[in-house]
């Protein structure tokens, strides 16, 4: 698993950890039951505090994506198929949010928006 950190970024650290990781997991990089670095290899590894994965692993934990045992580590969770595309359509939406936001910016009505989002879809 390659996590890229951006430290000048206005997301923090652990939500930039929590969003990679939970990537990997409904991309199917990361497999139910596999395990996740441990707190301290993680903090070595991306030379950032353990406070700090540990914090993303909780999230992760709390949004249901790991487990975590106690004294053996965090684990990839089994998800259910809705709870797998549900979370894959989120991703799509932040996605469309994002490009959506970018085109507001840049002064696009919202017919205009569509029309690129038609031709868009009519590559495919």
């Amino acid at each position: 698993m390659q996590i890229i950190i951006n430290n000048s970024s206005m997301i923090p650290v652990y939500e930039q950890l929590v969003a990679q990781i939970k990537q990997e997991i409904i991309q199917g990089g990361l497999a139910e039951g596999e395990a996740l670095p441990s707190v301290r290899s993680f903090s070595n590894e991306l030379k950032i505090s353990a406070l700090t994965i540990k914090k993303a692993y909780d999230k992760l934990e709390e949004e249901g994506f790991v487990i975590t045992v106690h004294g053996k580590g965090t684990y990839v969770a089994a998800m259910d198929r809705q709870m797998a595309v549900e979370a894959r359509k989120k991703a799509v939406e932040e996605d469309f949010s994002l490009a959506v936001s970018k085109a507001k910016t840049v002064g696009l009505s919202n017919e205009e928006i569509r029309e690129i989002l038609e031709i868009i879809l009519e590559d495919f």
